[in-house]
């Protein structure tokens, strides 16, 4: 079991601006509609924007992913699945006529853990939990014939650190 400090093993330079609380950060991450993901790639790094869902006992925190069943993701994961993932909100560009300078208010989260395929029998959970971190109209059922058709891929958060700049 992890405890809070360990989610946040690396210094950040803007102590002002860190979030240090686990569930301020996870309030972040629900505001978020896309997740990016880092991997290792040939020569350089690759990064690919994701749709996801999270799932949180209050310490542990696992994402969800989806996609086709091929592509350049997964060939880059089968050779190493530890990634660092990026999410931000709340961007609002702020002025300061005064002082003549401006910034950019905004919520991020950044964080490093390992990615591993869902097994086919917990295709349906992961798709759910995915499903639930967006607005999907009441009635809506997947459509059988696409889900065999579709790659999930699990997450597990090792340590996460959130960042806020407000005016």
């Amino acid at each position: 079991m992890l405890t809070e400090l360990e989610w946040r093993k690396r210094e950040m330079r803007r102590k002002d601006r860190e979030i240090s609380d686990f569930d301020e950060m996870i309030e972040v991450i629900k505001k978020c509609d896309v997740c990016r993901v880092a991997m290792q790639g040939e020569e350089y790094p690759y990064v690919v924007p994701l749709n996801f869902g999270i799932e949180t006992d209050g310490i542990q925190v696992v994402l969800y992913f989806h996609g086709a069943l091929e592509g350049k993701k997964y060939e880059l994961l089968a050779k190493n699945n530890k990634v660092c993932f990026e999410m931000d909100c709340g961007h609002t560009l702020y002025t300061d006529m005064e002082q003549g300078n401006c910034t950019m208010c905004y919520e991020s989260v950044i964080g490093f853990g390992v990615m591993e395929e869902v097994p086919e029998e917990e295709k349906l959970e992961a798709l759910d939990i995915l499903m639930e971190h967006y607005p999907v109209p009441a009635g809506f059922r997947y459509n059988e014939a696409v889900v065999p058709r579709t790659r999930l891929l699990r997450l597990r958060v090792k340590e996460m650190t959130g960042k806020r700049r407000g005016k």
